[in-house]
């Protein structure tokens, strides 16, 4: 279902777009095969981009009775909570209640080495503090309620695994100290904070802390899969396992109403904006690819992306934001495994995938003329400028020719991406024959004609095995 902003649950952030700017249909192909290849029984989706936004749901919400899944239904976010809390800590630096510097001895003296661990180190997994919950299943004890004291006094004690600040490692412990530092600031339980600062400001009602406020039927239901075979309902955890680390469940919809926040910078003020999304270094300099509660990298192209994944027994997700292409992708599986991170990322390409390129068709039937004929000896002059021309003298034309025709008719001649510089569009094109992997190197003039015509023999990738 397409969805026009105007609705109410998006009025004041998406207004509705006349023109659809997602490839709807090709998203839905995309997630159908996806989870019929993998037998995860449902994914949530939301996508925005600019003033279009897609929410849809697939497959079923619960197997046996059949429950389709729909928009409406929230699924567990798990550790994509993190970076919600994270924004908690900030809203009560910004408030001169705390400082991200601040030492966990102010609030918790007894814990492992409390003195020296801060809250940045906290919320970036600089820590060392153990991970109590590093297994992607639930344990034997992990089914039995526990509460937040209860993990600090079994994991927050023990000797670190690292000096603060020396190491990245993931620990779920760091949100749990997280969490109990915020209720002690504000004596209030970390949910009814979250819902005042963030929840009821962003219009997001669907959250719950699944720690506090039980599953319903009418919720889905979580699946897992003993290697191949079909999904069975899963053992979740006790209550109070999940806590800070991992509490929320919401919609999609919801999802996405926080990642819009985030590229407008509605709840923080700049200089925490800047805080929560800015890789965190270690003390010898090198970098994490992590900020506070963020996983923080670039596509291939370059575009910013701030993201993270959760995992709770029977849900994962994957929610990526692209804050300069004004761009979020919301992903929510009832099912374990890669199908939310390969949905994400199936999305992700099919979002910024090149645009139409009218003039490629062309380019590459010229190349392949131009190439043709210099293996011949002879140069088609009236596809190319006068710079080229000069170029190929009549040395030029026969070293191309002796060096290009014994390698024979081409396998395969494909055009690759294209770029702007120098008022002219550069391509490059790969040719392969029987014996050779070639790359020519062109440079094109408004007028279509070939500026530069390079050709070069491509490397072999691949280094034989040492034996």
């Amino acid at each position: 279902m397409r969805l026009c902003i105007a609705a109410a649950l998006f009025s004041t952030v998406l207004p509705c777009s006349a023109e659809p700017l997602l490839p709807e249909s090709a998203i839905d192909q995309l997630v159908q095969r996806i989870l019929a290849g993998t037998g995860v029984p449902s994914a949530s989706i939301a996508v925005v981009r600019d003033k279009s936004v897609y929410a849809k749901a697939y497959g079923q919400a619960r197997v046996n009775p059949k429950m389709p899944a729909s928009p409406e239904m929230r699924y567990k976010i798990a550790s994509n909570s993190k970076q919600i809390a994270a924004t908690a800590v900030l809203l009560l630096a910004q408030d001169g209640k705390l400082s991200l510097d601040d030492k966990v001895a102010r609030f918790f003296p007894t814990l492992t080495r409390a003195g020296e661990v801060s809250l940045r180190q906290l919320l970036s997994h600089t820590s060392g503090y153990q991970d109590y919950y590093p297994l992607d299943y639930v344990a034997p004890f992990m089914v039995r309620d526990t509460t937040a004291a209860q993990i600090l006094d079994g994991w927050a004690k023990k000797p670190l695994d690292f000096d603060p600040g020396t190491r990245w490692q993931y620990s779920n412990t760091n949100y749990v100290i997280i969490g109990q530092i915020i209720e002690k600031v504000t004596g209030a339980p970390l949910i009814d904070f979250l819902r005042a600062r963030i929840f009821a400001p962003l219009g997001m009602k669907s959250v719950i802390d699944v720690t506090r406020e039980h599953w319903s039927a009418s919720d889905p239901a979580g699946y897992s899969q003993f290697a191949l075979a079909p999904a069975h309902e899963t053992t979740i955890e006790g209550d109070g396992w999940m806590y800070a680390a991992g509490e929320l469940a919401m919609t999609a919809r919801d999802l996405a109403l926080w990642d819009t926040s985030l590229i407008e910078g509605r709840i923080l003020k700049p200089e925490s904006m800047k805080a929560l999304t800015t890789e965190v270094l270690l003390s010898g300099g090198s970098g994490t690819r992590y900020a506070l509660g963020l996983e923080v990298s670039a596509t291939a192209k370059g575009n910013r992306r701030w993201a993270h994944s959760g995992g709770a027994a029977g849900y994962f997700s994957r929610n990526a934001v692209f804050p300069d292409d004004k761009v979020s992708i919301t992903v929510l599986t009832n099912g374990e495994g890669q199908a939310s991170r390969a949905i994400a990322q199936g999305i992700e390409d099919l979002v910024f995938a090149p645009t139409a390129d009218p003039g490629a068709a062309g380019a590459l039937e010229h190349a392949k003329k131009l190439f043709a004929g210099l293996q011949k000896g002879d140069l088609d002059r009236s596809l190319i400028d006068s710079d080229l021309s000069a170029y190929f003298t009549d040395k030029a034309i026969a070293d191309f020719a002796a060096s290009l025709k014994p390698l024979g008719a081409p396998e395969s001649f494909t055009a690759g991406p294209h770029e702007d510089r120098g008022g002219m569009t550069v391509r490059e094109f790969s040719v392969k024959t029987a014996t050779a992997r070639l790359q020519i190197s062109t440079y094109l003039t408004p007028e279509g004609k070939f500026a530069q015509f390079l050709v070069s023999r491509m490397p072999e990738a691949r280094l034989p095995l040492v034996q």
